[in-house]
């Protein structure tokens, strides 16, 4: 024992933990606990395969009504997932699952409340009186106790509870159609470029739920200086040069409807009568010039005709 190096300890508590992981449901059952103060685990096993087209995680104040959205998995065929609501309104939130089949069909899960997470508690082993006799420069022991020498186990390796968390999807819609789905990641950079490159507005509904308003700009009406209306609400059509050049002009209603034309214009200066237009309001014409359009315009006839 001279190459031994002894170390003597009188009681040494040898402890071994166990961990487990909280066990998940099968959808259309799920699994949801709160873990620590501000995290809400939501988690299931998937038995439909590649058969189901979308799941949605929802919550609500209510177990019956004012669902909202507040994740859409992006893969929604991995067969055990699962999201963390880091940002939970209360502990008290009630969750559901939305299941749509690539059949067509769809499925809502009963609304639950998160458990409480138990940890299992620790086991102790027996503590005893020992000595531990530690060969120099090796790293194996052996352990002399009262009931003889024996080597220790390998110590467990620990079981690591691995969360998956789904990157959260954005809806982008315009009007009522929608145009598709961002990532959360995605949506400054989304948002700049509908500010940069273009006049339309930029705003989010809901918080997963982004609108596109398009921009229409205003109509800056400018008199034609070819046709225009009177102070006695005629309507004047004025070219100089209609004796030696090819006219013609096209008169619609404010709908764009087609009204009358006049295949030539054989007068410089030409009034038509207000009453050819029926009513009052505005109207719009189309001037060509030799079959190319010269101008498109609009005037307006005045109500005290």
């Amino acid at each position: 024992m001279s190459m031994l190096r002894r170390i003597y300890l009188l009681i040494i508590p040898c402890f071994f933990f166990a961990v487990n992981l909280f066990s998940q449901e099968t959808l259309p059952k799920f699994t949801v606990v709160k873990r620590g103060a501000d995290r809400i685990i939501i988690s299931w096993i998937n038995p439909y395969g590649k058969g189901i087209r979308q799941l949605s995680i929802q919550s609500s104040l209510d177990s019956i009504k004012n669902f909202k959205t507040i994740a859409t998995l992006p893969d929604p065929t991995v067969p055990q997932n699962g999201y963390v609501d880091s940002k939970p309104s209360n502990d008290y939130m009630f969750y559901r699952v939305y299941i749509l089949l690539d059949s067509g069909k769809y499925v809502f899960s009963d609304a639950q409340r998160p458990s409480a997470y138990i940890a299992p508690p620790a086991t102790a082993a027996v503590k005893d009186t020992m000595t531990i006799v530690i060969e120099k420069n090796d790293p194996k022991a052996t352990i002399v106790t009262g009931q003889g020498e024996y080597k220790p186990a390998a110590k467990p390796k620990p079981i690591v509870e691995k969360i998956v968390i789904p990157e959260r999807m954005i809806y982008v819609k315009k009007r009522d159609s929608l145009m598709g789905q961002i990532s959360e990641n995605m949506v400054k950079k989304f948002r700049d470029s509908v500010n940069l490159k273009t006049k339309d507005t930029f705003s989010f509904k809901t918080p997963d739920t982004i609108v596109i308003k398009t921009f229409v700009p205003r109509e800056v009406y400018k008199p034609s200086k070819f046709v225009f209306t009177e102070k006695d609400g005629n309507v004047k059509i004025n070219l100089p040069d209609a004796l030696t050049k090819n006219y013609n002009i096209k008169f619609f209603d404010d709908k764009n409807q087609p009204i009358f034309e006049i295949r030539k214009v054989r007068e410089p200066v030409l009034i038509v009568e207000k009453t050819n237009f029926m009513h009052a309001g505005w109207f719009r014409f189309e001037l060509y010039q030799d079959g190319v359009l010269k101008e498109k315009n609009k005037f307006n006839i005045p109500r005290d005709f």
